[in-house]
């Protein structure tokens, strides 16, 4: 009994135990500023100003050509030339003058090994294999761009302490990427930081790639739809596809990168990628204009806007290899008058890690462990602890909070009671964990309504969005738990101090919270009420009738509702709504199903409403009587509708079994055929 309070006393004394960005890093070598001097080197003569307004671009990027659309992105960088290698490139490649004091700026930036060096190493290995002969970078450059890269640590497990974030997934590829295309790129040279030449730098992050892609193709994603970290990978994968001299790698970035894009293409309304995330953070989620995947999904899908030049933009639209089947276009441009059904698998489940050749002693596994961010799993803690050691990560800044607990920790370690206590406190620890998720999403011309399908309900978020209702760029809901005074996420719009039970049949979505008041170890205080985000200013018409808010933008309507009164706040764009149980209604409708909004108001406020102990029944008008609650289905007049077991792909246009090993799309006369095992890609047009 002793040691067993000992335990929990080490653990509530630990406070912070999941990583937080750092922003720092620990400790480096001394030549990191060596670039200081030449980061401040001017614009060269007749570097472009632009000037234009984004107007200019707008009508022409939606072409159904992509060669259009390209050509207009590209115009539209030149015009407002960026910073970054990757604006430099685009600039490079029109011929047109360079700025080599913002590329300098980006070796300063790698050299120091600071958070997400990764990201802007991408753009150094393009620029060293695709502009490295073509004569629009001095010499000088280049030697420096080749030094940085021999002189990087693309692996927690080599020399070096800093506090470089390695292991989430799109990290994962960024690194392993980078690792084999330099390795690749240098092959008899020695790499300083690890001592490996290139070949054996190869051989190390080819497994290691092929792997992921490998677990993307197969399950998607852990951080499922995200319209922020959607744009990091793009980028590493397109430098694959590009540069990879292994035909099995190329092959397969090349599919993979077509899976994302088609996540995307059947996840959007109208350019706003408006669904469920695995990972998204408030600007995101509040305005399209806040997502990292605009400008590629203009781009590709030509939907959207252009948003700046995006890492993943500017390295499909630099790409000599890749093009985006046509298909992909039709289906983001569809009109779905009837309205689009999209059912998709995403995901691992930790317990069944045999299935996918993963066990829980080696750090190779730990690497993909934490790619779904299960640090104090039960099953993976002791793991992670492990790695801690073994990686030196005791003093990388993301790991503070088990920094200052590490002698306890490793004590707990010795005498096998971590996974005990990871256990009894798992609701909270594994907050950040990204296991397996069924997403429902329902599209039609007016809107947009996506959802989680009962995932990880009682457990504590991070930066999951579980549901959100799109009727335009910024004309959006969705719900969260919050957690007020947050330092990091979650926070009070990003992810949720407890995560909802959600629940959706096409155009209905059933939210019910039961938020815990137990102190957690890693979030300590959360609120005492859940709110709506609910942009009054973005819709055309707002009316409060019967205890429910409707809203209408253009031809598509809204219905929230909410089991205790709500208030208004923040100039009416936040509805709050006190207590920790509470269960949310929303259905959307369209004039051209629903007639006038006025009717559709009426119809609404007039369907009978019974909630019990968190448990509801709504007539709902368009979907019939349907029950759910914190436990038990949801049925739909009594009959069970199933919220789990989804396939891969299952919407009008894209088809795959879960685990994905033949994936057919067909939209039309254009159709697109993955074949993992064969490596075959078909096209047709």
């Amino acid at each position: 009994m002793s040691e067993r309070i000992g335990l929990v006393t080490m653990f509530l004394l630990l406070g912070m135990v999941l990583p937080v960005a750092a922003e720092e890093a620990g400790k480096w070598p001394a030549w990191t500023n060596r670039h200081d001097e030449r980061a401040k080197l001017p614009q060269p003569e007749g570097y472009p100003q632009g000037g234009q307004p984004d107007e200019v671009f707008r009508q022409a990027s939606a072409a159904a050509d992509y060669a259009t659309r390209r050509k207009v992105f590209l115009d539209y960088c030149v015009n407002r030339p960026s910073r970054r290698a990757w604006g430099q490139m685009i600039l490079a490649q029109r011929g047109l003058p360079v700025w080599e004091g913002s590329i300098y700026d980006n070796l300063r930036h790698i050299d120091g090994r600071s958070d997400c060096a990764d990201f802007t190493m991408q753009s150094i290995m393009r620029l060293l294999y695709q502009f490295g002969d073509s004569g629009k970078f001095s010499d000088e450059l280049l030697g420096h761009a080749k030094q940085t890269v021999l002189d990087f640590k693309y692996w927690p497990d080599e020399p070096g302490l800093d506090s470089m974030c390695y292991w989430s997934e799109n990290h994962h590829i960024l690194f392993s990427s980078a690792g084999y295309l330099a390795g690749q790129l240098y092959p008899e040279e020695v790499f300083t930081n690890s001592g490996y030449t290139g070949k054996e730098q190869m051989a190390r992050h080819r497994r290691r790639v092929l792997r992921w892609l490998d677990l993307r193709f197969h399950t998607g994603f852990s951080e499922w739809l995200s319209n922020v970290y959607y744009d990091e990978d793009i980028a590493a994968v397109t430098n694959l596809v590009d540069f990879a001299e292994d035909e099995e790698i190329a092959r397969k970035a090349t599919m993979v990168l077509d899976l994302i894009l088609t996540d995307i293409a059947c996840n959007s309304f109208h350019g706003t990628f408006g669904s469920t995330h695995g990972r998204s953070y408030e600007g995101s989620k509040k305005s399209a204009g806040g997502e990292a995947t605009q400008s590629v999904a203009r781009l590709c899908l030509g939907v959207g806007q252009f948003r700046g030049t995006s890492m993943s933009a500017a390295a499909v639209a630099l790409s000599p290899n890749y093009q985006p089947p046509a298909v992909l276009y039709a289906i983001a441009n569809d009109p779905a008058a009837k309205g689009m059904l999209n059912r998709q698998r995403m995901g691992l489940k930790i317990n069944e890690a045999e299935r996918w050749g993963l066990g829980f002693d080696d750090v190779e596994d730990g690497m993909v462990w934490l790619s779904l961010e299960a640090y104090a799993h039960p099953k993976t803690l002791p793991l992670f602890v492990k790695m801690l050691d073994e990686f030196h990560w005791w003093d990388n800044k993301s790991f503070e909070g088990f920094k200052q607990q590490q002698t306890m920790i490793q004590a707990a370690q010795k005498i096998g009671g971590l996974s005990t206590l990871a256990k009894l406190y798992e609701l909270d620890l594994t907050r950040n964990t990204r296991e397996e998720v069924n997403i429902y999403t329902y599209r039609t011309p007016d809107y947009m309504l996506s959802t989680a399908q009962d995932y990880r309900a009682g457990y504590g978020g991070d930066q999951q969005s579980i549901w959100q209702a799109t009727l335009g760029r910024d004309a959006v809901c969705f719900t969260t738990h919050p957690v007020p005074d947050a330092k990091a996420t979650p926070d009070y719009w990003t992810g949720n101090g407890t995560l909802p039970r959600a629940a959706q049949l096409e155009n209905v979505v059933i939210v019910v919270y039961d938020a815990t008041e137990k102190p957690g170890l890693y979030v300590t205080k959360t609120g005492d009420f859940t709110h709506a985000w609910l942009p009054q200013n973005r819709f055309d018409e707002v009316v409060e009738r019967d205890g429910w808010i409707f809203a209408r933008r253009d031809d598509g309507y809204l219905a929230l509702w909410a089991s205790q009164p709500g208030r208004w706040q923040d100039e009416d764009r936040e509805l709050v709504v006190d207590g920790r149980k509470t269960v949310w209604l929303c259905e959307l409708g369209r004039r051209a199903t629903d007639g006038k909004f006025s009717q559709f108001v009426q119809r609404i406020a007039k369907a009978p409403i019974d909630v019990a102990d968190l448990q509801v029944t709504y007539q709902s008008p368009s979907q019939g009587r349907l029950d759910f609650g914190w436990t038990g289905p949801l049925k739909q007049n009594d009959e069970v509708v199933e919220l789990h077991g989804h396939p891969r792909y299952d919407n009008p246009f894209v088809r795959a079994d879960f685990p994905a090993e033949h994936v057919r799309f067909c939209h039309g006369d254009f159709g697109l055929t993955l074949d993992w095992e064969t490596l075959e890609r078909s096209i047709d047009e």
